[in-house]
């Protein structure tokens, strides 16, 4: 819920004290997340908590991603519960590093409430960015107007590639998740435009 300005200096001490303020196994995460920005200098970043329910449990999930000079990092931390192979409760760290030059789009939507009243803060936003990475294909059977056609038109169907989602809301995150994932779009929009 918490991101940084796009100032010239390396926002890490920032994004440590953002993973520590979840609360949420803030040294397993901070070392997952850091441990795949590599060094390299924390130009901005934006930290979502949420929980997930799973049959009669509460899980919580965590999403960090970063944005370094050249790369987006997307970090994801879930908590498990003990299983075969690991019989003591753990979390999983899942990392991806993309390069900047990879990212075909960056899609960011407003919901903005009483639009008539003129301009005010959104009220929730979705980022949405692809590099490729995953493409979904949607079929359906393909038809034509005659209602007495039997044929087999075969399908039609559309390709869509979303490799990343994320939508909050000032209801659901607090009156500052909007603004700082707007922030942290804006940012990645910034360096990823071609030049």
């Amino acid at each position: 819920m918490r991101q940084s300005t796009t100032d010239e200096r390396d926002h890490s001490p920032e994004l440590r004290d953002a993973i520590q303020h979840t609360g949420y196994y803030p040294e397993v995460v901070a070392d997952g997340v850091l441990g795949a920005v590599a060094g390299e200098q924390v130009v901005s970043f934006y930290v979502h908590h949420e929980p997930t329910f799973e049959r009669e449990e509460v899980r919580r999930h965590l999403t960090v991603v970063v944005l370094t000079p050249t790369r987006l990092i997307l970090a994801h931390t879930d908590e498990h519960a003990g299983d075969d192979l690991l019989p003591e409760p753990y979390t999983s760290t899942s990392t991806e590093a993309i390069t900047l030059s990879s990212i075909r789009s960056v899609v960011v939507t407003r919901m903005v409430t009483n639009p008539a009243a003129g301009p005010s803060a959104a009220a929730e936003a979705v980022l949405t960015i692809g590099w490729g990475g995953v493409s979904r294909v949607d079929l359906e059977p393909a038809g034509c107007s005659d209602p007495q056609c039997d044929a087999d038109h075969g399908y039609t169907g559309v390709v869509a590639g979303d490799d990343f989602s994320l939508r909050v809301s000032r209801a659901a995150d607090g009156n500052d998740a909007v603004g700082g994932l707007l922030s942290f779009a804006a940012s990645l929009s910034a360096r990823t435009h071609p030049a």
